[in-house]
């Protein structure tokens, strides 16, 4: 064990560590280290398809919203790429993930923190630090930041179907170029899955594409100014402060403002569906369906085939499918990571069993105050949704900086809502004579 003590270890190097170790730069009398088992930076490798968009605005990157004159800003990269007023003159309504990733890489190639190719395996708690073991060593820390990100999610029914004829989104890249399969089935509406049906129909090799989702229909991001609210300090404030049951609620009536799919994309599609009719004159196109509102609840492998049983909730009925592979879009999930296994049963847990988040992002568990376990992209349900979205990753970033140095190192205070979400003044439960119908 080495003499020296941290003040943070990070495990894991992702856009959302990333951005903590951006901001902690800036501070120089605070110790960290942060540890990544890949060899260098890598951002969703596998969803980086062409044309694929950013669906957040490039002043939400690492740094900006808290510390704007930090040389990690995207505009810093644009600059010391020599690329700001080809930027600007390109017009992107969004910009392409290959740039954000690119912005991302530089930033992480900057860094003296980060130490690529060297994980964290263990993780004790002793009297006021922790004691964690690295592929190259161990060290000793104060407090420690998660960003490990969530593991690709796949339905129950999908459980015992071969992997050679299933894959997840986030392997989209490794994958399609080798698709053989004739019929195809991808399932889930958000982002992803326009994006794999996108890249799908420039196959010719594949016959028939079903994009199949639970939603009513193919949904666009809801990314207008009241929607946007939601992804502000002032709105998460105040969402980690409900009960949970009320947390819960809210998640999932806002889905479309975290994983619809962009306009721009929907549009785009919706082209060439229509060129594609043009083509044939009107004709029935038999190389894609959309199947909207279907709730797939049962596949049965026979031999080179899967058959999918769904319930269709527009007419009520039950319809089958047969295809030759299924792609998953279908999202990610939190799970404990193995190296916080010597501390599960101190660890609190909600009803969904996730951690349960204090307003700064450590978990709640059983240990000292000041030993501080941050969890980053865990508190959807504790901190709303944008938790998992880049949109407050620098504000985050720079709550956990403040949290470490017991101070306001970054001013955080903001203005009031432009929404009123709260009741001011008001008792939290109706009188029982209230609500009642009037005679």
């Amino acid at each position: 064990m080495t003499s020296h003590v941290l003040d943070l270890a990070g495990a894991g190097i992702g856009p959302f560590n990333l951005s903590l170790a951006a901001q902690l730069d800036s501070i120089p009398q605070l110790s960290v280290r942060f540890f990544e088992r890949r060899p260098s930076f890598a951002w969703h490798p596998g969803m980086m398809l062409p044309g694929a968009e950013m669906q957040t605005s490039i002043l939400k990157d690492l740094v900006t919203a808290t510390n704007p004159t930090s040389r990690w800003s995207f505009l810093s990269y644009l600059v010391a790429n020599k690329r700001f007023y080809q930027f600007l003159n390109a017009e992107y309504e969004a910009v392409p993930r290959k740039e954000f990733a690119d912005y991302l890489g530089w930033v992480a190639r900057g860094l003296t923190s980060l130490r690529f190719g060297d994980s964290v395996r263990e993780v004790h708690a002793n009297d006021g630090f922790f004691s964690i073991t690295t592929d190259d060593g161990a060290i000793s820390a104060r407090n420690l930041s998660v960003g490990v990100g969530k593991i690709a999610s796949r339905p129950a029914w999908a459980e015992q179907l071969p992997k050679s004829m299933t894959f997840h989104s986030s392997e989209a890249m490794q994958r399609i170029g080798d698709v053989k399969a004739p019929r195809i089935a991808v399932i889930g509406g958000g982002q992803s899955g326009a994006e794999i049906v996108d890249a799908l129909l420039d196959l010719t090799r594949v016959s028939s594409i079903h994009w199949i989702s639970r939603r009513p229909n193919f949904e666009p991001l809801d990314a207008t100014p009241f929607t946007n609210e939601l992804f502000t300090p002032g709105y998460m404030e105040r969402f980690h402060g409900l009960p949970e049951e009320l947390r819960l609620t809210h998640t999932r009536r806002q889905v479309l403002a975290s994983d619809g799919v962009s306009a721009s994309t929907l549009k785009k599609l919706y082209r060439r569906l229509y060129e594609r009719k043009l083509e044939t004159r009107g004709a029935s196109d038999q190389g894609i369906s959309l199947r909207p509102f279907r709730n797939v609840i049962a596949a049965e492998q026979d031999g080179p085939e899967i058959t999918l049983t769904m319930r269709n909730g527009f007419d009520d009925s039950i319809e089958t499918l047969t295809v030759d592979m299924i792609v998953f879009a279908t999202g990610y999930r939190f799970v404990l990571p193995e190296f916080l296994y010597s501390l599960e049963n101190r660890i609190e847990l909600n009803s969904i069993g996730e951690p349960v988040l204090e307003s700064d992002f450590s978990l709640r568990w059983d240990g000292p105050r000041e030993s501080r376990i941050f969890v980053l992209n865990a508190g959807r349900h504790s901190h709303g949704i944008a938790e998992p979205q880049l949109s407050l990753a620098a504000w985050r970033s720079a709550v956990i900086a403040n949290a470490l140095l017991g101070r306001q190192h970054f001013d955080l205070d903001q203005l009031d809502p432009i929404v009123q979400w709260e009741t001011h003044g008001q008792p939290s439960n109706l009188p029982s004579h209230m609500g009642q119908a009037a005679e």
